[in-house]
């Protein structure tokens, strides 16, 4: 349980914020259908979407970053991908009631994401966050992404905090790697992307959540 009040709270975005995975099921799949290819498991493809669009073609279609068709079938995904970008994705169960916390008591919250601006910005858009998040930062902003605790320091710079006394929530072990890079307090959200949730205890996070609840309840714990 939190021991002190955050002068903010960040968060990993797909996979932590949202739930983008259907967006990506559906999309993958249309992909592989257009290529005359069977569908591919939804849940493999919602345990992949934190890794990245370069893994969503790994996976649907076994293809590395060297082989010729790659760039290709890249490029089509992220198309089909920006033409439809939330059209199913929502919050995480409990996630709106947190930021809606984070609000009432004036604690800051923003993303800092591995997304590009290209995807992030028009999500945030379509969704209505743009004007609630006080700060978004992309990799497209910095010069080394996470795990590199780089974003959060300018996450952090924009909103005039001190990263010692921030909180950054994430699904994925760079996320926790990041925020610990950075001296903040590292909560890991295991209702994320993970495939193998056992092994969130190895990424030595401050913190494990399990709903967006948890951590509204420790908010409310140390008013």
């Amino acid at each position: 349980m939190l021991s002190y009040k955050p002068e903010a709270v960040l968060f990993d975005l797909d996979g932590t914020l949202l739930d983008t995975a259907p967006d990506f099921v559906r999309v993958v799949n249309q992909q592989l259908n257009l290529h005359n290819m069977e569908s591919a498991d939804p849940e493999r493809i919602r345990q992949t979407v934190s890794n990245g669009a370069r893994a969503l073609i790994n996976l649907a279609f076994g293809l590395d970053e060297g082989d010729v068709h790659f760039v290709s079938r890249h490029t089509e995904l992220l198309d089909l991908y920006e033409q439809s970008i939330a059209d199913e994705t929502v919050f995480f169960p409990g996630i709106d009631l947190l930021l809606k916390e984070l609000e009432r008591r004036s604690i800051p919250w923003g993303i800092v994401t591995n997304k590009p601006s290209r995807f992030t910005l028009p999500l945030l858009n379509k969704l209505q966050l743009s004007d609630r998040c006080s700060v978004t930062i992309c990799p497209d902003d910095v010069s080394k992404r996470k795990p590199d605790p780089e974003p959060l320091f300018l996450a952090c710079k924009k909103i005039a905090c001190s990263p010692e006394k921030t909180i950054y929530v994430g699904d994925h072990a760079r996320d926790i790697e990041a925020g610990q890079r950075a001296g903040m307090t590292t909560i890991a959200a295991r209702y994320g992307y993970i495939d193998s949730p056992e092994r969130v205890l190895d990424w030595n996070a401050d913190f494990i959540i399990d709903h967006g609840n948890e951590l509204t309840e420790w908010l409310k714990a140390v008013d």
